[in-house]
């Protein structure tokens, strides 16, 4: 088997201080292979988005060892940190994070500022809209458009440089029924055709209904047996 593209011991996080101090992750430890579609779920406050950022380098524990893609978090340089984050790792989250004043073209291409190369910028960013549906949309503003499509710029912009791992935060959280179907299908196809790693923090079982595996926590700790099944039965719409 190979090595597994996450590998987290023992992770622990707190925010605060004294008696304001909370403990959001309380020894977490988790691998996930290559190629596996994951869902996180839990209670809202349950860990599921600060380990999600500790993993995408967003975020760093207090204590424990993050390997992700080979690279030992903590032993890692800057510099080689945000080359990692850019080449290798998207990002989605449920608020868009679109920059208004940006066309739709400019936004997928965002991620260029920081890459060496500037070749053929604007043809990938054109062929990452049309990947999402959005061919045509290069020159609007986010402004005009749906939620639905402005979380598809969203991630034609994390899959500008052709991640091998992609990162979700309530990725449908934003959107109606019948778009958020549409988004989590594309999931599942970047996950089956693509072979691209998938970790999507989600409180809706739509979402994880389509999971290869299923990781539910509380309190800050991975819980499995009954009380997971607890917490995914409580989960949003099917």
């Amino acid at each position: 088997m190979a090595d597994p593209i996450i590998k987290l011991a023992d992770l622990k996080k707190s925010y605060g201080h004294g008696a304001a101090r909370t403990q959001v992750l309380r020894g977490v430890s988790l691998t996930v292979e290559k190629g596996e579609l994951v869902a996180l779920v839990g209670q809202s406050g349950s860990g599921k988005s600060t380990l999600l950022n500790i993993v995408g380098g967003l975020d760093k524990p207090d204590s424990g060892a993050v390997e992700v893609l080979g690279h030992a978090y903590g032993k890692t340089s800057e510099p080689a940190m945000a080359r990692l984050r850019n080449q290798q790792i998207g990002f989605v989250f449920q608020a868009f994070n679109l920059l208004e004043h940006l066309t739709c073209l400019d936004n997928v291409t965002l991620p260029s500022q920081f890459a060496t190369s500037k070749d053929d910028v604007r043809a990938r960013g054109r062929a990452a809209l049309e990947r999402v549906g959005l061919g045509g949309f290069g020159e609007r503003k986010p402004g005009e458009l749906s939620g639905g499509q402005k979380q598809r710029v969203a991630i034609a912009r994390a899959l500008f440089n052709q991640p091998v791992l992609l990162l979700c935060d309530e990725p449908t959280g934003n959107l109606d029924s019948a778009t958020g179907q549409e988004v989590i299908a594309f999931f599942r196809e970047l996950n089956e055709k693509d072979g691209v790693t998938l970790v999507i923090v989600t409180h809706e079982r739509r979402v994880s209904s389509v999971a290869r595996r299923v990781i539910a926590m509380r309190d800050g700790s991975i819980v499995e047996g009954a009380e997971a099944a607890a917490i995914m039965e409580a989960g949003g719409p099917a």
